[in-house]
């Protein structure tokens, strides 16, 4: 494999998974991509595709450090050595910085207590993050290693849209507020909407829907962001793939003292076992349009109350906003669902919104429009890319032309 000028490792790290991805940020090519999963299970699995080669392996894979070499061992296989992809540092998603992360940072042992004193505010997500960036750290101690918070998009949301209508005293002591997340999501797939468009990034209100396992909404005046769906945890906001989205509070209180759950039994039931999945059974949208075809009635539930939620997030957008120039879909339900975002966007004609139903179903791998020519408002299909996002962030760390936020 011909060696690459710079490039960038990056790891999004589970509690029993270990994504990663080599990086150019400059030209914006993934040199390798691979994931090890069911981390320590009996029944591992890693796959890497590197140069054109799918190299694979199901050795037991006993904790994050045996995942990380795996990975090593996978790009070796391939013909990618670490020696040979000019790595210049190590990036890392983290899901919630909290209300003082939230740019880029060179990880140290000082960033590592704040991510663990941060790790309330995120339990299911933080923790292995900090575990994969110990991992790492030992693993390349020559390297940089770079967080990026999920939350850091969303840092400087208006204080009306941040704040949660409760004691105040409280919040602020518990650091209790709207935080929003999938931040580099939005943030990248923004940036590339206006470039799709060839408009300034400053001119736009956009909404972005990003549509996958897990699932959130902004809207975005000018490049910022001024309302997001998720809060001070990733389970408000939309209908998710296990998640619940908008409950009311009550629930939780009458499960507690009512039904005899414990808060653990409660929280495991809103992140695991809600969502499409909790309604009907299954978490993968294909098989769900195939329930639905066959006449499954809590698959057809499950759909409709996903859309149902959808439709209210881009109305209650549309009032945000005032207007809207472009509307986006992006992750994996938005990418490649096209009933998904034909449902989502019916009968709002009257706020210039509409699709080309030949468009809208024609499948595609890079940003394209699903708009008729000269609408109001200009629909999209935006693939996003995290990971780039990651690359580039850490690659602006190392030459110090960082936008601050």
């Amino acid at each position: 494999m011909t060696a690459v000028s710079r490039s960038v490792l990056v790891l999004n790290s589970g509690s029993s998974s270990v994504k990663f991805q080599v990086v150019e940020p400059d030209s914006g090519l993934s040199v390798a991509d691979g994931i090890v999963e069911r981390i320590g299970e009996d029944s591992s699995s890693a796959r890497l595709t590197a140069g054109g080669a799918d190299v694979s392996r199901d050795d037991r894979v006993a904790d994050h450090d045996a995942a990380l070499q795996m990975a090593f061992d996978l790009l070796d296989e391939a013909g990618a050595r670490l020696e040979d992809l000019g790595l210049v540092a190590v990036g890392h998603r983290v899901v919630h910085g909290g209300p003082d992360l939230y740019e880029p940072t060179v990880v140290d042992d000082a960033l590592i207590d704040k991510l663990r004193e941060l790790s309330p505010l995120a339990p299911l997500h933080n923790p292995p993050a900090i575990l994969g960036i110990e991992v790492a750290r030992r693993a390349l101690p020559d390297l940089p290693h770079v967080a990026v918070f999920d939350t850091a998009f969303f840092h400087d949301l208006p204080a009306a849209a941040a704040t949660y209508a409760i004691d105040r005293d409280v919040a602020e002591q518990w650091q209790i507020r709207r935080y929003g997340f999938h931040g580099t999501s939005h943030q990248y797939v923004s940036e590339q909407a206006a470039a799709f468009l060839e408009a300034p990034l400053e001119s736009l209100s956009q909404i972005v829907l990003h549509l996958g396992n897990g699932a959130s909404a902004s809207a975005i005046v000018g490049g910022r962001p001024v309302e997001t769906s998720m809060g001070l945890t990733p389970m408000e906001g939309l209908v998710m793939g296990t998640r619940s989205g908008d409950i009311d509070p009550g629930v939780l209180t009458y499960l507690y003292r009512t039904a005899g759950m414990s808060v653990e039994d409660i929280e495991t039931m809103l992140n695991r076992r809600s969502g499409v999945r909790g309604l009907g059974g299954e978490i993968d949208f294909r098989v769900l349009h195939q329930r639905i075809d066959s006449g499954d009635e809590a698959a057809r539930l499950a759909y409709d109350v996903y859309i149902h939620r959808l439709r209210k997030y881009v109305g209650a957008y549309l009032a945000v906003l005032g207007s809207v120039d472009v509307v986006t879909f992006t992750a994996g339900v938005g990418e490649n669902d096209a009933a998904v975002r034909r449902d989502t966007l019916t009968g709002l004609t009257a706020f210039g919104i509409e699709l080309d139903e030949h468009l809208n179903d024609s499948p595609g791998r890079s940003a394209r429009r699903i708009s008729p020519e000269g609408a109001p408002t200009t629909v999209l299909v935006v693939p996003t890319n995290e990971e780039l996002a990651i690359a580039r962030a850490c690659a602006g760390v190392l030459s110090g032309s960082l936008r601050h936020g």
